[in-house]
């Protein structure tokens, strides 16, 4: 395996692990009445239209965001994707039923580098200087929320970006 990869993959673990220990606070914070719903949305598109700050539930492919200046995934504040953001929602994968299980989240979250990866931006993840992190299910969401996606959001490393990253071959 390449050390990008390994890297790749230990970055992913690490936000697999982030997300999963810090995303059920949102879903406790929608239960309890807490979020702040979805953004306005272009009816044709659901593209976002204009700045907000939405329940992560509400986040969407192709929703441009800032990065949490904490780091916790609770919610997101997105805009047009026009406008400067740090990251970008571009593949979904939805988690068969059963049983919660880190290891199977895990393995799907390696799609995020993979075919969908190649496919949004136009190289593959081994010759992109772009990162990635997946938004995951908690055992919690999964359980009490029916909780069975996963978000692969996109970043470059070099700071914010105006307009899409898909096409990007870099």
């Amino acid at each position: 395996m390449k050390m990008r990869t390994r890297r790749a993959l230990a970055l992913a673990g690490s936000a697999v692990a982030l997300s999963i220990a810090l995303s059920g606070c949102s879903a406790l914070n929608g239960i309890l009445g807490g979020g702040s719903g979805d953004a306005n949305r272009d009816e044709e598109s659901g593209q976002v239209t204009e700045s907000a700050n939405i329940d992560i539930f509400a986040l969407k492919v192709g929703d441009c965001k800032m990065e949490s200046p904490s780091g916790l995934i609770q919610d997101a504040d997105v805009v047009p994707c026009a406008e400067p953001h740090d990251e970008e929602v571009y593949h979904e994968i939805t988690m068969d039923d059963g049983e919660y299980s880190e290891d199977a989240i895990n393995t799907a979250s390696e799609e995020c580098i993979g075919d969908a990866y190649t496919q949004f931006v136009g190289v593959s993840y081994d010759q992109s200087t772009l990162e990635v992190y997946p938004i995951t299910p908690t055992k919690d969401t999964w359980e009490q929320l029916d909780d069975r996606l996963v978000q692969c959001v996109i970043v470059d490393p070099a700071g914010q970006v105006e307009g899409s990253l898909q096409g990007a071959a870099r």
